[in-house]
This record gives C-alpha cells, sequence and structure tokens, in this order.
C-alpha cells in the first residue's frame, strides 16, 4: 500500500514538475511576443514628411551588430539621423531613389536586454495606401533574422497605414509638412549625407506590398494578452513548483 501511495506521489510530482516548467516557458514566450523590429507610426498622412523610428530590441544573449531596413516603394527616402557609433548606408535603385537603409556598429552593438532606436525621415505617398517595412536583423555570430512576414506570423513587418483620417492627433509622431517645392526640408539640413553601400539586404521571399494594417487598438489588445499570459504562466508555474515540493516532503 505505502508502495503504491508513494509510486502515485512520485508521478503526481513530476507532473507537477513539468507543469511549472511549462508555464514558465509561456512566461517567457508571452515576454518575447512583443518584443519586435518594429517601425513607427502606424498612421500618417498622405504626401506628409514624416518622422519614423526603427525600433531593434535584441532577444538572443548575444549583441546585434547591424540592421537593414527596406523602404517601401510607398515612401521615399529623405534624411537620417546620425547615432553615436553607428554608421549609415544606403542602396539605390536607378532612378536614384533609396531602396534599402543599412545601420552597422562601430564598436559593440545593441546587447543582450538593450534596444536602439533610429529615426528617418521619408516622404509619404500622395495617396491613401498601406507601407510595409521589412527589417532585417544581424546577430554578431552571422545569424539573421528576417522581419518581414505578414501580420499574425512569427517574424511580422510593421505596416504604417497612410490616410487622409490621419490628424495631428495621431499618437506618438506629428507629420511635418514644412517643406519647399525643391524637398528641402523646413529646420532639416538640405545636404544628403548618406552613402551607397556594395552589399545590399538578403532577399526576402516577402514583398513589399499592401498588407492588413496594423491598427493602434490592436496593438494594444495584443500588448493586453500578452501581459495577462505572462501573470497566468507566472502564478500556475509559482503552484506546481510549490505543489511538487510539499509532496516529495
Amino acid at each position: 500500500m505505502n508502495t503504491t501511495i508513494q509510486s502515485v506521489k512520485s508521478r503526481f510530482s513530476r507532473f507537477a514538475t513539468s507543469m511549472g516548467l511549462i508555464a514558465a516557458g509561456a512566461f517567457l514566450f508571452a515576454g518575447m511576443a512583443s518584443a519586435h523590429v518594429t517601425v513607427k507610426p502606424s498612421v500618417s498622412q498622405p504626401n506628409a514628411w514624416e518622422t519614423y523610428t526603427l525600433k531593434v530590441p535584441v532577444e538572443k544573449n548575444i549583441p546585434t551588430t547591424k540592421v537593414a531596413l527596406k523602404i517601401p516603394k510607398e515612401v521615399v527616402f529623405k534624411q537620417y539621423e546620425p547615432v553615436p557609433d553607428w554608421k549609415v548606408a544606403t542602396d539605390k535603385d536607378s532612378s536614384g531613389k533609396v531602396t534599402t537603409v543599412t545601420w552597422s556598429a562601430e564598436k559593440d552593438g545593441i546587447q543582450a536586454g538593450q534596444y536602439q532606436r533610429f529615426s528617418f525621415v521619408a516622404q509619404n505617398a500622395s495617396q491613401n495606401t498601406e507601407a510595409a517595412w521589412d527589417a532585417f536583423q544581424y546577430y554578431s555570430d552571422g545569424s539573421i533574422v528576417e522581419w518581414a512576414g505578414d501580420e499574425g506570423s512569427s517574424n511580422p513587418h510593421s505596416i504604417t497605414k497612410i490616410t487622409t483620417e490621419a490628424t495631428s492627433e495621431t499618437p506618438a509622431h506629428a507629420a511635418d509638412s514644412g517643406h519647399d517645392s525643391a524637398g528641402t526640408a523646413a529646420g532639416h539640413a538640405s545636404t544628403d549625407t548618406t552613402e551607397d553601400s556594395s552589399s545590399p539586404a538578403p532577399a526576402s521571399n516577402n514583398a513589399v506590398e499592401a498588407a492588413p494594417a496594423a491598427s493602434a487598438p490592436a496593438s494594444s489588445t495584443a500588448q493586453t494578452t500578452a501581459l495577462i499570459l505572462s501573470i497566468i504562466a507566472v502564478v500556475l508555474g509559482a503552484a506546481a513548483i510549490g505543489i511538487a515540493l510539499k509532496r516529495r516532503k
């Protein structure tokens, strides 16, 4: 009888420990689910000279040393903001339009547990449309993470909805329309400080085409869901581990 009871306790203990590990894994996944490479704002006005921000978090235990961003055909890249210890290069097509911008670390890069922002100015298309931002994140071990999937994939690209419905109340960024007919931004340097690069970003199987817009409410809902899952995972993990320890006594 005692042997049977001990066997049942042992099996339950192993089950509880497994559930604890699963819950811990769910917690880690929920925490990483929102740590994507993104381009903001997600909504902007047609024909506006918008200040876009590329946010690059590190999801591995090694540094990110380079990031390449493909410029959607719906926008025209104009200028970038210098970032200390990072150099910038651009690729252009036969017409001179910038197709890819690459930021490369001159020192240690973005360390594990950190993120870096890169800002630039681009002029939006004159009509309502959507721009998809394909990004390629390079790690120090030579691996590359392609943020070029559709919404709902594991590595989605950001979408900016260019629409006349956007107003000055749109959060995060306000479009700058103070430019002359020659394309010189008021308050910005008129010289082009970008340089050509002979190493374009890796080819992606995902074309830069219009995709369903990722609205601000949807993003907020996703973050809230991830937070709730994280809290549930912690509670379940702690309970399972506590039961396992109690049963072993």
